[in-house]
């Protein structure tokens, strides 16, 4: 586990892809108790730890993730979150070069729980969350591009704020 900013209210770590952030029915041990060991450990804590999951990261994917250290960094975050204060931006690198520009990309996202995934579909389907997402291309080389999308709408997965809605 690699931190990249702790203070007293927040710590914010980087996930490797295969992690998981919270317990799921797998019983893989997620990051979120490898942070609270390491909270315990560095500060000498007696007793359980509070560490508050602000956002998750799907296990395939890699990228900082927030964690609260109080209930109060907690309970600040859920609301910016949930009014949009946070803007989440994704990098994506592919193998294909012809990748528009820019452009936005409209899909229904259904979950099954059973294989613990989410699928995409190109239509609305019963029970399905429409996820928006306007995408720019940033960088092209021979062999890959970077696409840096930035969420527009509800998805099943988000990432940590890129900046603090007081720098507006």
């Amino acid at each position: 586990m690699k931190v990249v900013y702790e203070d007293n209210h927040i710590i914010i770590v980087n996930k490797c892809s295969g992690e998981i952030v919270q317990g799921d029915k797998t019983g893989d041990k997620p990051l979120s108790d490898i942070v609270k060991e390491y909270i315990k450990e560095k500060y000498n804590k007696p007793g359980n730890v509070f560490l508050g999951v602000v956002h998750r990261l799907d296990r395939p994917v890699s990228g900082l993730v927030v964690f609260a250290k109080t209930s109060k960094a907690l309970s600040r975050l859920n609301d910016m979150f949930r009014t949009g204060d946070v803007h989440k931006t994704y990098w994506a690198i592919t193998k294909r070069r012809d990748i528009a520009p820019e452009g936005t990309l409209t899909d229904w996202l259904t979950r099954n729980e059973r294989q613990n995934k989410s699928y995409a579909h190109a239509k609305e389907v019963p029970g399905a969350k429409k996820a928006i997402l306007t995408q720019a291309a940033t960088q092209f080389t021979s062999r890959t591009s970077t696409a840096r999308t930035r969420t527009t709408a509800l998805s099943v997965c988000s990432s940590v704020p890129i900046r603090s809605p007081s720098r507006r």
